[in-house]
């Protein structure tokens, strides 16, 4: 061992664990709620000298100006007064924010009370009779009905009078309507955390109909997990089981469409085949494969083949449920039909109010739209060509004849992942950049589509929040992220890279965490931080925060930066948001784990460029994917990675879901899915992996990481494991998992030794001093 790793380091490192420092972040995400066309309301975080607040302040595009919602102070008296307990004009913990439309009171949810709010006389009220959509139904647009379900049947309630309209009689257990499938990947879960879901409904634009499906799982195969630490006094180990397809089964969740009509009380079948409900329902927001049109006359259907190498668009009656398929396409390698982000509430996919549709293709080796007959299905033009990416169908404006998209690689010499906003006419024509900045967009625009609140950041820009019209043109700033108090703690900024990838031609794009404090006089050992699937990135690109704090998109890297590493993210061959052909190098492959040979050479190339890296000292480590990723190139590149911790891995994809495994790999084939499975490589293992995996893990079963621990076994090969008990996919950010995750990089990588009993928790930033620079 080199040296003993100080509690100081460990220290400034836990500082720097995002449920940490994300108190010491005020305003990055600025997010509207508008209120009519032109006004919307948002939250000002407050930087305070004992915690956080919070003001509320109402902005009117149309006028250009801003100002706090209300009198504070006022509110602040007016609900001591009236509630029983003293409330600060600075800390009002109001919650959502349901303005008349006049404007001159709000309603809103505080400690459980429903208060309305007379903004004239200031005189606030709780409301008896006021009953909110629960976290099990889904409010109509109107805002007058919420959808649920009961007994395997839908049923919707009047947020008026209370009163409850059954839709549905024939629903039953596996056969019912407006679910989730069991392989969603959350279900074991759910169920232990007492979780409710909302029924799996769209409804109409007008709020008459709604568009569900009935769900048929009776013939899937289980899939089983035995809870060897139940919680309360049993001590018997208990069996949870539920319906997932892996690889090769004959059978998975099929979902046949209905449309339930509220005005009639009647249901209409969609007269088409069942849509693939695997892993989760295709009406899910953000991965949903059918909608209505704007008028809510028809729907919308997209179905893809099950190895994703067909892709047919059909439009149905809604009234009739006749079927009428427009386009077919088909590819040699997977199609990306549904590119739009997870997320993300419309597909890229739209018809318009002349009968027309708005498609999305990659026929041309890019992500593009297209503008297609509504009759004949036939392409009436391109909307977007050329060597760049289309990403998100933002809004469609057409009594103008706008398009608005977010896309990538246009701009010259910047990272080709950044969105920025664009508006193209429908025929193609006019094409104009509305979001100028060399930065990562997010875009939210106001219902008129007159208007678009704009938050864009780098991961070395924190994030600034503007107003514009929607020519682009700036209307005001509202927010400067500040991260003054985040810097105090050591945080650093990541420094963007680009390497070229294994055919010295081809840029990536990646960013390197720096040791904190750096001396170029040294060596330092790396740590590559990886995913790898094909189906998203995994270098930030926005200023690197997940708003559910439940994520760090830099891997715990600036954690592993204050412990004397140097971090590496990058994106390699295989993966999305580049051309069609760079993507497919995944196709069929799923062994290439997001371009592992292009990180390899990443790294090569960064000890070429700076000193301070040690080339004999590489670790990898990843979670789900990425712990495919890492055992796979420790196991493949023995030479260049010596270290490796492996998170939840899906090390053999033939266990695994079948939706993801055979829309990359494609349809089961005993040659074709040998080379993936990471168990064959097991005697190649040199160095120093660590295998963990919760024992409650209903995405990738625990099976797949003990089946892994059977080879190296069978093998003869030394390694380490840990299974967690109770925990399910995601403990990435778990403080024991970091605390090994951390502890086994320094032993083996840093060849040092950890402090004694070091524990981790999890403090808010404002508990702590700043650390000495």
């Amino acid at each position: 061992m080199e040296n003993v790793v100080t509690w100081e380091q460990y220290e400034r490192a836990q500082r720097l664990h995002p449920a940490n420092y994300y108190d010491a972040i005020f305003n990055a995400f600025v997010r509207p709620n508008w209120i009519s066309g032109n006004q919307f309301w948002y939250i000002r975080e407050l930087r305070l000298e004992k915690g956080t607040g919070r003001q509320y302040v109402i902005v009117d595009a149309e006028q250009n100006t801003s100002q706090p919602a209300f009198d504070h102070e006022r509110l602040a008296v007016c609900l001591s007064c009236h509630a029983g307990k003293t409330y600060s004009a600075e800390t009002l913990p109001l919650g959502e924010l349901m303005f008349t439309e006049s404007g001159s009171a709000f309603q809103f949810e505080m400690d459980g009370t429903v208060w309305k709010c007379d903004l004239q006389e200031y005189s606030c009220k709780p409301i008896d009779h006021f009953k909110k959509p629960t976290m099990d139904e889904l409010p109509s647009p109107d805002g007058k009905w919420v959808a649920f379900i009961y007994d395997h049947n839908l049923y919707v309630r009047s947020l008026e009078t209370g009163r409850r309209i059954r839709l549905t009689y024939d629903g039953k257990a596996y056969y019912d309507y407006g679910t989730q499938p069991e392989c969603r990947l959350s279900t074991v879960a759910e169920r232990l955390n007492g979780s409710k879901l909302p029924p799996v409904v769209i409804w109409s634009p007008d709020s008459k109909m709604l568009l569900t499906h009935r769900l048929d799982q009776r013939k899937v195969r289980e899939m089983h997990l035995i809870q060897s630490v139940p919680k309360g006094e049993g001590v018997r180990p208990v069996l949870h089981s539920y319906r997932y397809p892996i690889v090769g089964d004959e059978h998975v969740p099929l979902a046949e469409l209905v449309i339930c009509n509220l005005e009639t009380r009647t249901i209409v079948r969609i007269e088409s085949e069942p849509l693939q409900a695997c892993p989760v329902s295709p009406l899910t927001p953000g991965m949903q494969m059918a909608g209505w049109s704007s008028d809510s006359k028809q729907i919308y259907i997209t179905r893809m083949s099950r190895d994703a190498r067909s892709v047919d668009f059909s439009v149905a009656d809604a009234c009739t449920g006749e079927v009428c398929t427009l386009l077919r396409e088909q590819s040699d390698t997977f199609l990306n039909q549904d590119l739009h982000n997870l997320g993300a509430s419309n597909p890229n996919i739209r018809l318009l109010a002349d009968g027309s549709f708005i498609w999305h293709s990659e026929r041309d080796g890019w992500s593009h739209l297209y503008h297609c007959d509504g009759k004949t299905g036939a392409i009436r033009n391109p909307i977007t060509s050329g060597p760049w990416t289309v990403r998100r169908l933002m809004a469609v404006d057409e009594q103008q004849g706008w398009v608005y998209i977010t896309g990538g690689g246009l701009e010259e010499g910047r990272d080709p992942y950044y969105q920025h906003l664009y508006r193209v006419r429908l025929d193609g024509t006019g094409l104009s950049l509305l979001t100028p900045e060399d930065a990562e967009h997010d875009i939210v625009f106001s219902p008129t589509m007159k208007y678009f609140v704009d938050t864009f950041s780098r991961v070395d820009l924190p994030p600034v929040t503007v107003l514009r019209s929607v020519d682009g043109s700036l209307i005001r700033e509202l927010e400067y992220a500040d991260v003054e108090m985040l810097l105090e703690m050591g945080y650093q900024f990541p420094e963007r890279i680009t390497v070229k990838a294994r055919d010295g031609v081809t840029d990536l794009y990646g960013v390197m965490l720096r040791p904190f404090p750096f001396d170029s006089s040294r060596k330092y050992p790396v740590v590559d931080y990886i995913y790898g699937g094909p189906q998203i990135i995994n270098t930030p690109k926005a200023f690197a925060l997940d708003p559910g704090r439940n994520h760090d998109p830099l891997g715990g890297g600036q954690s592993l930066a204050q412990l004397g590493f140097i971090v590496l993210i990058l994106d390699g061959m295989g993966t999305p948001y580049r051309s069609k052909a760079f993507h497919d190098v995944s196709d069929r492959k799923l062994e290439e784990a997001g371009g592992l040979l292009d990180h390899m050479t990443a790294v090569r190339q960064l000890a070429e460029r700076y000193p301070y890296v040690d080339i004999d000292r590489v670790g990898i480590w990843g979670s789900s994917g990425g712990g495919y990723a890492s055992t796979r190139a420790i196991l493949s590149f023995p030479d260049c990675y010596k270290v490796a911790v492996s998170a939840c891995g899906n090390h053999d994809q033939r266990l695994y879901i079948a939706a993801w495994a055979e829309r990359y790999q494609g349809l089961y084939d005993p040659v074709l899915y040998r080379d993936q499975d990471n168990a064959r490589l097991a005697a190649n293992l040199k160095g120093k992996l660590l295998l963990v995996s919760g024992d409650m893990d209903d995405n990738v079963h625990p099976s797949q990481t003990i089946r892994m621990a059977d080879a190296l076994v069978k093998a003869d090969k030394d390694f380490d494991m840990l299974i967690l008990p109770n925990r399910h996919h995601g403990f990435s950010m778990e403080p024991y998992f970091i605390r090994r995750k951390w502890d086994y990089f320094i032993r083996h990588l840093m060849r040092a030794e950890p402090p004694w009993g070091n524990q981790i928790a999890n403090k808010k930033a404002s508990d702590r001093e700043p650390i000495e620079k």
